[in-house]
């Protein structure tokens, strides 16, 4: 992350006439929350003295009895926004305390810093990257509606195999079948052109793109990779890579969703998660153990592998994450790790065998998770693995999928809903704990919320599929 100074912003808004600055933080659940203010508010004190606004309006986060909050707008992460019609400058920040200017414990961002602060402190590491592979789906409509008489969704796309009868004057055929659609070129890719308009716009903002490609399912799956990076400048990437995509899709006239399984008997949207320590410029995961991995690697993954239960309800924090999380749509539910073997929950890739290369993967995770929360939580699992030299066990590098019921029988899994996360997480976050990373209080206010606005509304509701099982019962 470039070490700006508040004296480099205000010169910046002066030499590209910035008419307008956006000040944005992350809620607790990971969407941007932002107002704006005329550029002449922002001075070189504005930086340290924050600007207010209400808490009690956030989700999750304070009552309206003490809701006056500030965000500390950090100079280094300045960009112009790519989307305003009038010239306008963005500033992350994080939320603090009124009264004592600490940082607040629910906001996710200053959470990752601590989670850095505490991994340079521990003396394993300095640098924790994190490389994730955020898939979503370029669909042209989306409707739904969810009352106390009536529930449906309709999604659609010009892709999806669904539509190779529909009356389009004329239908050219050229259709993605269910589970095909995996790198095909034009005309079958007819969203190269609006992908390679993501990549640019990401480009020009300065987050560096690898690769993007068509995805597995029909109906516009899409994927877009950037490059690695450290927890805290990776999620504030992440958070500009949803921006960006979402934003760059409705100038096409298009919408885009990064909800973990939006179609029924096809492939959902994951997030693979690529992950390396490094100490003073050099990886440490490489050595001379399984697939070219250091112990402390195998160490790591033996912690993520411990507390993967708990971890999803973080990495996977939606109710709709547990409908890709089964059986034979490339989800990882069975927590092994192997080389090259994309059926475990953690991967050690083999394209490169330099040593800057050598990373593992956790396959698990989605996008709709909060990165800030999500990537510190990995660390932490992967560091108490490291500290406590766990055991990762023998790889398995059979196809998971094909493995007997016996053979299953020893190969833990991930819970099978968000309320068995939710319950893993409260039988063991003390991992999450260490170095104040985490408090108490998010972890509680955490759970609450999903458990009661999102597995309870979801619980308590009439599925549409029901009515086709069971109204003639």
């Amino acid at each position: 992350m470039s070490q700006t100074t508040p004296q480099e912003v205000i010169d910046l808004i002066r030499e590209q006439e910035i008419r307008m600055v956006d000040l944005r933080f992350i809620d607790m659940l990971g969407a941007w929350q932002h107002f704006t203010v005329p550029a002449h508010e922002l001075s070189e004190e504005a930086f340290a003295e924050g600007f207010g606004f209400d808490g009690s309006s956030v989700r999750g986060w304070k009552t309206i009895n003490a809701s006056d909050m500030l965000v500390m707008p950090d100079a280094t992460t300045a960009k112009v926004d790519p989307f305003m019609q009038v010239p306008t400058l963005v500033l992350l920040g994080n939320a603090v305390e009124t009264i004592t200017r600490a940082d607040y414990e629910r906001c996710p961002r200053s959470l990752a810093a601590r989670a850095e602060d505490y991994l340079r402190s521990t003396g394993i590491a300095d640098t924790f990257y994190v490389g994730p592979e955020a898939e979503f789906f370029i669909f042209d409509d989306v409707r739904y509606r969810s009352d106390k008489q009536t529930s449906f969704y309709a999604v659609d796309s010009d892709l999806g195999h669904w539509n190779t009868d529909r009356e389009e004057f004329p239908n050219l055929g050229y259709k993605v079948r269910a589970k095909g659609g995996y790198v095909p070129v034009p005309p079958t890719d007819s969203l190269q052109d609006l992908r390679t308009d993501m990549v640019l716009a990401l480009e020009d903002l300065g987050i560096v793109v690898e690769r993007q490609h068509m995805e597995v399912a029909t109906g516009g799956q899409a994927e877009i990779d950037i490059r690695y990076d450290s927890l805290l400048s990776q999620a504030d990437k992440l958070a500009w890579f949803k921006y960006v995509i979402k934003n760059v899709a409705r100038q096409a006239g298009k919408t885009v969703t990064f909800m973990p399984k939006p179609l029924y008997g096809d492939n959902g949207n994951g997030m693979h998660t690529h992950m390396s320590l490094w100490k003073d410029g050099q990886p440490l995961f490489a050595g001379e153990q399984y697939a070219g991995l250091s112990q402390m690697a195998l160490h790591f993954i033996a912690g993520v592998l411990r507390h993967a239960p708990a971890l999803c309800a973080f990495t996977n924090a939606s109710t709709n994450s547990y409908k890709r999380l089964v059986p034979g749509f490339e989800a990882p539910v069975n927590l092994a790790y192997s080389s090259r073997n994309r059926s475990a929950a953690i991967r050690i890739p083999t394209y490169s065998s330099s040593p800057k290369a050598i990373r593992i993967e956790f396959r698990t995770p989605d996008p709709a998770c909060n990165p800030y929360l999500a990537f510190s939580a990995l660390l932490m699992a992967g560091l108490d693995g490291v500290q406590k030299r766990l055991d990762p066990g023998e790889p398995l590098d059979k196809d998971i999928y094909s493995l007997s019921p016996e053979e299953l029988a020893g190969v833990p899994s991930v819970p099978a809903s968000l309320d068995g996360a939710l319950e893993a997480l409260e039988e063991d976050h003390e991992f999450l704990l260490q170095g104040n990373v985490f408090s108490r209080d998010l972890l509680e206010a955490w759970v609450d919320w999903k458990r009661d606005n999102e597995v309870t509304e979801v619980r308590g509701r009439p599925h549409p599929h029901e009515f086709a099982l069971y109204f003639d019962t």
